[in-house]
Parts: structure tokens; C-alpha cells; sequence
């Protein structure tokens, strides 16, 4: 702990700026900013700090600051830096969950557009973010028929240009098919704009039309295609679901609340556009480290617009209570969106109602944050979440399955099966398998034949008739629910078997990958090149997890298989020594080691084992060499 004296600045000027707090490492600890850092930085050097303050400038071992020329740009660079060093004792606003976004790349020759959780990244148009994911994704079909946009993926969208053969989509309508070439750029361009003002606007163009439709079809009596045309309506309908609000009409601002509870705070935005509500978010600080008098308010504004396009800000922006650099604020909001932001406080009216239901969201969004944080579960959903993009998943894995084959030389080759559902680990479903030596000879053969076996245990209980099996208070064999995702511990060539066991049975739709220890590496089917995740990735870090799982349940099987058959194989060679007494040994002694340093009389002791019988062995196992393999190394030893 350094003594804040020995680094108290002298001769501080008396203008707006920016000033950095750094520890023994040189790392940026706290960023702050002041209207005048001579009367700021000072309050830093004086006795009676509050706790957390008192803390920070006894880590820190020296101070720098940034003159700058007006607030605005104090709090600018205030965020820039926060941003950039991440300091430690900071206020800085997270999400408390991974919304899903509806993307649109229009500075592609042909826009994509895709479902994405990803952060927002330049040349992208996003809709959202939306709290009702299947509403969206069922939504997303009925979009690519109203607006058949491509939505492939590049790697395919460049296939079928090669072959000249458009895919499923093209064929049925939900794509232009701009492939190959049934539409121009400019023609796809213009679909892609009109969507663009659709999402802008509202769904009253779209709705209607859906709905003259939907009668034309019951008055043809196509009653199916009017259900589900129907279904697509409440789909809309729910996906903008703000659609309910009794809000005056000419109300377009963003609603913004903070609620605290210890050292936990959460924010919520209502985001209202023509009297609806459009969206809505929530984000979650642990101010265990923030230093006291922080502006939370300020830090929530930059998670919130930091990245907003301009016409995403609002001229209106309300708030519960004032924050500590409104005009601040406001200028910097302005200068973001190029016309005039204003922030109230209302103090009556429905505006105060409605804020009132912006920090309840707040506070019900800390209360399930923090009831997840104590399973893991938010960090495993955003884990899943990142393993669905990364790997393009049709679904999220809420079953992972991984398998891992432990051998010695080839030798009592065992193979484990670790479930993780809901990215948690659940053991009472984890299963061992003893493999086939003969048929298997090495890892991918291994591999291939534990794969077969656990799919064929799947398809056969797929014959059972669960409705009967449950009707009479029986259970579902553990092997009759099916993966979302299939992990395999190796690289391409383990993938590689897996693969060829999952199209044998006729799964090919079962997702796979693998994973390689030596660069943590993931290997999918039928790629040449492996993918790389972030070393940061919940992602990366879950599917580790589940891989050094399943390492580990299969090294414990192994051990305890090869000790068996070891001491078996010594027993079988004892004249007078048959099945009942090798189990009843078994059973009291456990394993080579402990018979062969047991004496006579304790031998003797095992139920069907008199003296003579005792003798024998002893003098059996005394007179053997044995070998023991250390589990960690490898390494075989002599005894």
C-alpha cells in the first residue's frame, strides 16, 4: 500500500480534464473527470475518505491528468479512456442478458440479413434489440417472405453462384435468389430498403396485407394456409408488442431508471416511439468497487448510445432523477445525434408512471440476475449463446454430450460420455463404455464405435412408445434424449469418425465438433482448417470445461479397469483359487497392492480362505514381478 503523499501532484491547473489513477504495475486503476482537476484531484489527498476511495488512492502510486477545453469533452474522453483501460474501480453497466438483434449488412453487393446477439460493429443496420426470441425467429420467416433478402451464410451464397444452383429458400419463395442472378443488386438493394422502412416504421403496412390475405384464403377455403398465416400475424404482433401501451401518441423519448440494491445496481431503458413501446434492455453494475459519489448515470448513457446510430438517439431523454452532469450529458448526446437531445425529470403524469415501471423492469432485472449468477446460469446462457453463433448451430446446445477414449498402449481402452444441459454438468448422466479391442484398434476406431453405440441406444428408444411408458409411472431410459451438440476430445481425425458413425445411423443433423488440446482448437466436420475462439469466450471456456470433464471421468474409469483386470490376471494364475474366492478378495482388498502386502493371517481372514489356501497365495504374489502404471505419466514400473 503506498502512502498517497508520496505521489500527490503539485501545481494541478485550474481547467476542465481527464485524470488516470495508476497501481505498482502501471495499470490504470480509476479514470475520473472534473470541471477544475485542481479542486478535484486535491479532494483525493484528504483525510476521512470514504472507504472505497480510501482504498483506490492507497493501490495507486502516482496520478496523471489531461487538459482539455470544455466539459464535453472531459466526459467524451472520460468514456474513451474507461473503455479502453477498463479501470478497476470504475462504474461500468453490463448487460444482464444477450439480446438478439435482427441485422441487415447493406454495404454488401447483396444484404444479408441474419439473427445475431453480437455486439454492434460498423457497416451493419440492426432492428431490436428484442426480448421475445422465438417471436423473433418465427417472425424472421415470415420477413424473408414479405422480403425474400438473402440470408445465407457467404461460404454458401458463393457456392451456389459457382453451380449456378440456388438453394431451398430460392425454390420456395423466401429468397430472391440473387445466386444466380434472378434478381440485380439494385433490385436486391431496393427489397432490402423497403424492409429497412418497414422496421422503421411499424408493422401497419404488413399486418393488413397479411390479414387481406388470410381472409382470401378461408374465403378458398385453404384453411391450413389461413392458420398459418394467422400464426404469422401474432408472431408480428408479439415482436413489437408494445403495441398494447396506452401511451399518448405523441410521445417518442427514452425512458432510463436505476435501481440499487447493496452493492448491486441495475438500469432499464424504455424505448417509446409514437406513443408505442418499441424495445427494452436492462443493464447490470457490481459497485462493489465503484468509488462512492460515482454518477451512475453517466456510465449508463455510454452503454446505452455509445454505439447508437444517430437516428436511434431520441430529442427527448427522461429520467427518474437528475444526474450529476446533465448539460454534459446533453451536449454529448447532441454531438452524437447532430440535432438537439433534451433531459427531464418529469414530475407528474404518465411520463412518472411509466418510469416507475422502467426501474420495477430495473429491479426485477438485479432480481434474476443475481438468483442466476448463484448457479452460473447467466454465464453458461451467454456461453451456449456464443458456442450457437460460433459453430452456426441451428439451435442453442442446450444438451452437450462429450466423449473421450482413455488408453495405454491399447489396452483396456475405455471410453466416457459427460451430459451438460443448460451449460451445467449433469453426472447422473454420465455414462462409462468398456470398448470392443478387436473391432477397435486405435482412437478414431474407438471414437466411431462408442458413437454408434450411444446412437444406436437413441434410435432404439425411439421405438419405445414414451406415452405409455410414462401413462404407467415408468421412466425414459437416460440414452433417449437426444444431443444438441456432440464434442469429441481430439482433433480432425476423431471428427472425423464421429462423423462417419452419425451418417451410418442416418443423424448427419446432429451437430458435432471437437476439440484439440495442444492449441485448443475446434475441428468441424468436413473443414480443412480449424476454428479459433477468443481465449476470453464464455464459449471457448464452457466447451473446455465439458472436454476436461470427460477427460477426467475417463482417466478415473481406466485406472480403476486396468487395476481390475491386473489384479484379475494375477488371481486367475493361483491354483485353488476360483471364482467365488477371487470376488470374495476382491471385495475385502480392492486391489494388487493391498493383497500383496497383506500377510498370511489376513489373508486368511477372507470369508472361504482358510490358512493352506493363504499360504499359497502369499507365496504366489511374493514371488511375482507386477507392473504399475502411474496414471499421471504414463510411465510403467516394475514392483
Amino acid at each position: 500500500m503506498a502512502d498517497p503523499a508520496s505521489y500527490r501532484p503539485r501545481d494541478i491547473a485550474e481547467h476542465p480534464g481527464v485524470y488516470r489513477f495508476y497501481n505498482a504495475e502501471d495499470k490504470v486503476v480509476y479514470v475520473g473527470k472534473a470541471k477544475n482537476l485542481k479542486n478535484r484531484l486535491s479532494n483525493y489527498f484528504q483525510s476521512n475518505l470514504a472507504e472505497r476511495t480510501h482504498r483506490m488512492v492507497h493501490e495507486a502510486v502516482r496520478v496523471d491528468w489531461t487538459i482539455v477545453g470544455t466539459e464535453v469533452e472531459a466526459l467524451a474522453l472520460e468514456f474513451s479512456w474507461i473503455k479502453q483501460y477498463n479501470p478497476y474501480y470504475n462504474v461500468q453497466f453490463k448487460d444482464d442478458k444477450s439480446y438478439p438483434y435482427l441485422a441487415l449488412s447493406m454495404k454488401d453487393e447483396f444484404p444479408r440479413i441474419f439473427i445475431t446477439r453480437k455486439e454492434k460493429r460498423p457497416g451493419l443496420t440492426y432492428f431490436g434489440p428484442f426480448t421475445h426470441t422465438w417471436a423473433l425467429r418465427n417472425t424472421f420467416d415470415v420477413i424473408l417472405k414479405v422480403f425474400p433478402i438473402r440470408s445465407c451464410s457467404s461460404g454458401n451464397f458463393e457456392r451456389a453462384k459457382r453451380t449456378n444452383r440456388q438453394c431451398l429458400l430460392g425454390d420456395i419463395g423466401k429468397c430472391a435468389a440473387p445466386c444466380v442472378g434472378a434478381v440485380t443488386p439494385e433490385e436486391h438493394k431496393a427489397i432490402a430498403a423497403r424492409l429497412i422502412e418497414f422496421m422503421g416504421a411499424s408493422n401497419g403496412d404488413i399486418v393488413p396485407m397479411l390479414k387481406n390475405e388470410m381472409d382470401e384464403a378461408s374465403q378458398r377455403e385453404e384453411f391450413e394456409r389461413a392458420g398459418k398465416i394467422r400464426d404469422s400475424i401474432a408472431s408480428i404482433e408479439k415482436m413489437f408488442e408494445s403495441q398494447d401501451a396506452a401511451l399518448a401518441d405523441d410521445l417518442s423519448a427514452d425512458l432510463i431508471a436505476v435501481y440499487e440494491e447493496g452493492l448491486h445496481a441495475a438500469g432499464s431503458i424504455f424505448v417509446v416511439r409514437g406513443g408505442s413501446i418499441k424495445g427494452s434492455r436492462s443493464w447490470i453494475v457490481d459497485q462493489e468497487r465503484a468509488l462512492e459519489g460515482d454518477d451512475q448515470y453517466g456510465s449508463l448513457f455510454y452503454s446505452i448510445y455509445s454505439q447508437s446510430a444517430p437516428s436511434e438517439i431520441p430529442s427527448e431523454i427522461l429520467l427518474a432523477s437528475e444526474p450529476v452532469d446533465k448539460n454534459a450529458l446533453q451536449e454529448w448526446l447532441t454531438s452524437l445525434k447532430g440535432s438537439k437531445v433534451t433531459i427531464k425529470i418529469p414530475q407528474r403524469g404518465e411520463k412518472v408512471e411509466l418510469l416507475n415501471t422502467v426501474a420495477r423492469n430495473a429491479q426485477y432485472s438485479l432480481i434474476q440476475y443475481l438468483s442466476k449468477r448463484a448457479t452460473d446460469a447467466a454465464v453458461s446462457g451467454k456461453a451456449l449463446i456464443e458456442i450457437e453463433e460460433q459453430l452456426e448451430l441451428t439451435r442453442t446446445p442446450l444438451r452437450i454430450e462429450c466423449f473421450d477414449i482413455s488408453n495405454i498402449s491399447g489396452t483396456s481402452v475405455v471410453a466416457s460420455m459427460v451430459v451438460f444441459e443448460d451449460g451445467l454438468a449433469k453426472k447422473s448422466e454420465y455414462r462409462r463404455f468398456i470398448i470392443d479391442t478387436k473391432e477397435a484398434t486405435d482412437d478414431t476406431r474407438a471414437m466411431h464405435q462408442v458413437i454408434t453405440r450411444r446412437m444406436k441406444r437413441l434410435l432404439a428408444d425411439r421405438e419405445v412408445n414414451q406415452v405409455e411408458v410414462k401413462e404407467s409411472g415408468g421412466k425414459l431410459s437416460k440414452f433417449s434424449y437426444p444431443p444438441q451438440l456432440i464434442v469429441v476430445d481430439g482433433g480432425a481425425p476423431q471428427v472425423a469418425a464421429a462423423k462417419r458413425a452419425l451418417d451410418e445411423l442416418g443423424m448427419s443433423d446432429v451437430a458435432l465438433c471437437g476439440l484439440a488440446k495442444r492449441l485448443e482448437e475446434v475441428w468441424l466436420p468436413g473443414e480443412s482448417d480449424p476454428l479459433i475462439l477468443p481465449r476470453t469466450s464464455e464459449g471457448m471456456y464452457l466447451l473446455q470445461r465439458v472436454r476436461d470433464e470427460a477427460h477426467r471421468f475417463a482417466i478415473t474409469f481406466h485406472r480403476s479397469r486396468r487395476s481390475k483386470v491386473m489384479l484379475e490376471s494375477l488371481l486367475d494364475d493361483i491354483p485353488q483359487l476360483g471364482e467365488t474366492r477371487r470376488g470374495a478378495l476382491l471385495a475385502k482388498f480392492g486391489s494388487v497392492t493391498a493383497i500383496r502386502s497383506a500377510n498370511v493371517e489376513e489373508l486368511a481372514s477372507t470369508p472361504g480362505i482358510g490358512g493352506k489356501i493363504a499360504s499359497i497365495i502369499h507365496e504366489h504374489l511374493s514371488t511375482l514381478k507386477t507392473e504399475s502404471v502411474d496414471m499421471e505419466t504414463g510411465e510403467i514400473r516394475s514392483q
